[in-house]
């Protein structure tokens, strides 16, 4: 196999995120193995059309028009035409130009660069549950999916898991990774139990009357991991845990009473499975998300270490704990969720993101987040999920929902 042939062709969907940019930094650590052919970001245009040159990238998307709406659509299809793009409007699809590359603008067309013909691999780090129609379409499209977008599952399990294969769908978060890699050779029969470990979040020991005045920077500080602000939050409350445990019993086939979350303060494990003879298989490694962006990439090879490797003899102590879920009422109600099934994860997932929002604009409380979460629940009646129009529709009942509960209640 000749060396042009052994390259990887990666589409980044949420490139200018936190694990977009770590993908990039792989891609850029392994350039005789992948290839970036595809980005798209949110809003983060300028940044966008950075990679594109940077990594020289000729099939771009933006995922929200009004981006370029507000004062940089000059510059930015100027920039654009420098980057081998023709522009037509600020709205809608832009042109190629003699078939060099594509630009679009809206969900649809960052949607559509998982189609792309040249790529191999689409890296799915959409934040929320709108990844969910991209990881659909990757495996329809017959391209290997790495997933960062937990909602893809956590929303759309059901309608993704039929799609996929042990080959085909590669996690990327670090738990699901590290399960991923210590079930690799071994017979899903004989495992009892998946240990899911959580760092503890910003907020760790204490308790509810504690809480009550946390602040949004407070909830951002997370004491090991660098993540996006969504993902902060989530993890401070320990409704990414939950998120996680869904995500779990989808991708392993593993029922609910199977799979336990530890509180690892150290975050030197990554997760843990547990077999029939009593033996623990555990992934440890340093904390940074390169390394499970990596594996998802060189999969079934590992390449050089993308960060230095973690010294255990600077390690010192790991720690252990169970996750109160009686101060972070989250994990539990992600539990339920899960147990119950059908569409009760996707309500559950949407009154949770426009609950977290309203917390980083001061619009509600930290704990507030939970009775949010627990109101739009309760609000609904589960049903058999049949489709990703149908999940859309509930999506947009279980946001409306979580707003009117706001506005009456803070």
């Amino acid at each position: 196999m000749s060396s042009k042939q052994a390259i990887k062709r990666v589409v980044v969907l949420g490139s200018t995120g936190s694990i977009g940019t770590q993908t990039l930094d792989v891609a850029h650590q392994h350039a005789d193995r992948l290839q970036i052919v595809g980005l798209a970001a949110g809003t983060r245009a300028a940044e966008l059309l950075e990679q594109a040159r940077r990594f020289d990238v000729h099939h771009l998307a933006v995922g929200v028009p009004e981006v370029l709406d507000q004062d940089m659509t000059q510059a930015f299809t100027e920039q654009a035409k420098a980057a081998y793009f023709l522009p037509n409007a600020p709205e809608g699809s832009y042109q190629p130009q003699a078939g060099q590359g594509s630009f679009g603008v809206g969900p649809d067309e960052v949607v559509n660069l998982c189609h792309l013909p040249e790529a191999d691999i689409v890296v799915n780090a959409l934040v929320g549950a709108q990844g969910l129609r991209a990881s659909y379409e990757t495996l329809k499209a017959g391209k290997v999916l790495a997933l960062a977008n937990k909602e893809s599952l956590v929303v759309g399990g059901d309608l993704i898991m039929p799609l996929a294969t042990h080959d085909t769908l590669l996690p990327i978060d670090s738990e699901h990774g590290a399960i991923y890699q210590c079930l690799l050779g071994e017979n899903a029969k004989e495992v009892t139990k998946l240990w899911v470990t959580a760092s503890g979040g910003p907020f760790r020991g204490k308790m509810r009357k504690d809480l009550e005045t946390v602040t949004p920077a407070q909830a951002l500080a997370h004491p090991t991991w660098n993540m996006g602000k969504k993902i902060s939050i989530d993890s401070s409350t320990l409704m990414n845990k939950g998120l996680e445990v869904i995500e779990a019993h989808h991708l392993f086939a593993m029922d609910y009473d199977r799979i336990e979350v530890v509180v690892q303060p150290q975050s030197a494990i990554h997760s843990m499975v547990e077999f029939s003879d009593g033996s623990v298989k555990a992934h440890l490694g340093t904390t940074d998300m390169r390394i499970p962006i990596q594996f998802a990439l060189s999969y079934p090879e590992r390449w050089s270490a993308p960060v230095e490797p973690l010294d255990f003899r600077q390690l010192g102590t790991l720690e252990f704990a169970a996750p109160d879920t009686d101060t972070f009422k989250c994990l539990a109600l992600a539990r339920r969720a899960g147990s119950v099934g059908g569409t009760l994860p996707c309500v559950m997932n949407a009154a949770n993101e426009i609950a977290v929002a309203a917390f980083l604009d001061n619009a509600c409380s930290y704990l507030g987040i939970a009775d949010v979460v627990e109101a739009v629940m309760d609000a609904h009646t589960p049903q058999v999920v049949e489709s990703i129009e149908q999940l859309s529709e509930l999506d947009q009942w279980a946001r409306d929902y979580a707003c009117t509960y706001l506005a009456k209640n803070y």
